[in-house]
C-alpha cells in the first residue's frame, strides 16, 4: 500500500503509463550495474531508472532484430535530424545538421575533449557539488582538477560569480565543464546565468563543455535552456554533450551527441573522438536515439509526471517523518539531494551505516567533491511501491545512526 499523501496531479497521464510505470520489473540476474546487489538490499544509487523504456523504441529495436544481419553500422541523415527535430521543438533551439557527432557516451565525449582540447597539467574547472566522473575524466587524462564550489544558501544553490571568475582567471585554466541541468542538485540554470557564464569564459579563454543528459526530464511543466542558445558568445565557446540515454533509460545503447557549433572546435572534437575509437555506433544505437526522439514524446511526458508525483511523494514523507533532513528543492533529473548535517558530518560513513542496518543503498554525496560530504542522493526513477520500501528504510537508517 502506498504511502498515504496528497498527490498533485496536474497533467492527465494515460492510465497504461501509469501502469506501466507503477510496474516493478525484476532485474536481478541481469547483470545490471545497480543491481548487483544482495538479496536484501534495495539500489536507488545510480542514475539508471527501473522502468522499461518507451514501448515504440522497444518496437524498432524489436525490428532491427528481426532483420537478423548486424554488421558495421553507419550514421545516416535521420539521426542527425531527429535531433535537431527534437531540440528544436522541446528546447526551442535550431541546431544545423552537421553541428553533431556521433559518440558511444558523454563520459567518452568529455575525457576526449578534456585529451584533445587541453595539455597535462592544466586546470579543468568543475562547479561542486557535481557529477563524479567529471573528476576521472579530469585526473585520469593527467590534468588538475579545480573545484569552485556553488554557493549554498538556506537550500539553494546558486554559482558565486567573483569566485567563478577568480578561478577562470588562473593562467592553468583552460576548460570548465559544466552541468546543466545540475546532477545533484536539480537546478536548472537560467538563461541569464548561462549567458554570464559565457561571457567570463571567452574574457579568459576557457572552453565551455556542457553536460546535458539530463536535460528531457524537468518537473513537467518545466524546461530547460540549452548553454549553447544562452548568446551567440556561448554558441561558440561551447561543446554541449546530449543523449537519450539518461531520459528513455537505456544507457547500455552507448548512444550519445556532441553539438559544436564552432567549426574549428568541431574539427577538434571530431578528430579526438575518432582517435579515441567512441564515434562509430553499435547496431542499435542510432535506431533506439531515433525511436526515442521522433516516437517517444508522449511516454517521455509521462514519465516526467510520474517522477513528479515520485518527488512529491518523498517530500511530503521528509517533512512528516525525517524533519531534521533537509530536502533539496530540484525542478530537473530524478535524483534528490538530502540535506543530512543535522544528523552526520560524513554522509559516507551515514550511506554505509543505512546499507548496513537496513539494505537501502543510497550514493553519498562525498564523491560529489568536498561541499557534499554531508549530503546523501536520492535516486526516485521507480515504481511507486518500491519508492514507498525505500523510504521507510531510509527513515530506519537514519533514526538508527549515531554520530
Amino acid at each position: 500500500m502506498l504511502i498515504e499523501c496528497n498527490l498533485e496531479k496536474r497533467f492527465g497521464m494515460k492510465e497504461e503509463y501509469r501502469r506501466a510505470f507503477d510496474t516493478a520489473v525484476d532485474r536481478r540476474g541481469t547483470h545490471s550495474l545497480k543491481w548487483d546487489v544482495k538479496d536484501n538490499e534495495l539500489p536507488m544509487w545510480v542514475a539508471d531508472m527501473d522502468f522499461k523504456t518507451a514501448p515504440a523504441i522497444i518496437e524498432a529495436l524489436k525490428k532491427r532484430v528481426e532483420h537478423g544481419v548486424f554488421g558495421y553500422s553507419i550514421i545516416p541523415d535521420e539521426w542527425n535530424e531527429a535531433y535537431c527535430e527534437w531540440w528544436e521543438k522541446r528546447h526551442n533551439f535550431h541546431i544545423e545538421k552537421d553541428w553533431l557527432i556521433f559518440s558511444t557516451g558523454v563520459v567518452p565525449i568529455l575525457s576526449s575533449v578534456v585529451r584533445k582540447l587541453t595539455t597535462p597539467g592544466e586546470n579543468v574547472l568543475i562547479q561542486t557539488p557535481v557529477y563524479n566522473i567529471f573528476f576521472n575524466s579530469i585526473v585520469n587524462n593527467g590534468r588538475n582538477v579545480l573545484q569552485c564550489p556553488l554557493s549554498y544558501e538556506n537550500g539553494e544553490y546558486s554559482i558565486d560569480f567573483e569566485k567563478l571568475e577568480e578561478a577562470m582567471a588562473q593562467p592553468q585554466t583552460t576548460m570548465m565543464i559544466f552541468c546543466n541541468p545540475h546532477n545533484p542538485v536539480g537546478k536548472i540554470w537560467d538563461r541569464e546565468t548561462l549567458a554570464h557564464v559565457g561571457e567570463l569564459a571567452k574574457k579568459h579563454h576557457v572552453i565551455v563543455v556542457s553536460d546535458e543528459i539530463h536535460c528531457d526530464i524537468t518537473d513537467p511543466d518545466k524546461g530547460y535552456i540549452p548553454f549553447a542558445s544562452a548568446s551567440d558568445i556561448c554558441r561558440e565557446i561551447s561543446i554541449t554533450c546530449v543523449a537519450p540515454t539518461k531520459a528513455f533509460n537505456m544507457a547500455g545503447f552507448q548512444t550519445a551527441a556532441a553539438i559544436v557549433p564552432d567549426p574549428f572546435l568541431r574539427h577538434k572534437v571530431n578528430r579526438g573522438l575518432n582517435t579515441d575509437e567512441v564515434a562509430e555506433p553499435n547496431a542499435f544505437a542510432i535506431w533506439a536515439a531515433v525511436a526515442a526522439f521522433r516516437d517517444g514524446g508522449e511516454w517521455l511526458d509521462a514519465l516526467r509526471e510520474y517522477i513528479y508525483e515520485n518527488k512529491q511523494r518523498v517530500t511530503q514523507f521528509i517533512e512528516t517523518e525525517l524533519p531534521k533532513i533537509k530536502l533539496i528543492h530540484s525542478e530537473a533529473t530524478y535524483l534528490l539531494w538530502l540535506d543530512c548535517s543535522a544528523v552526520c558530518d560524513n554522509s559516507e560513513e551515514l550511506a554505509d551505516s543505512i546499507r548496513d542496518r537496513t539494505g537501502l543503498y543510497l550514493s553519498d554525496g562525498v564523491q560529489y567533491g568536498r561541499t557534499g560530504e554531508k549530503f546523501l542522493r536520492l535516486n526516485i526513477a521507480c515504481p511507486g511501491e518500491r519508492l514507498e520500501d525505500g523510504l521507510k528504510r531510509l527513515k530506519d537508517g537514519i533514526e538508527g545512526y549515531r554520530k
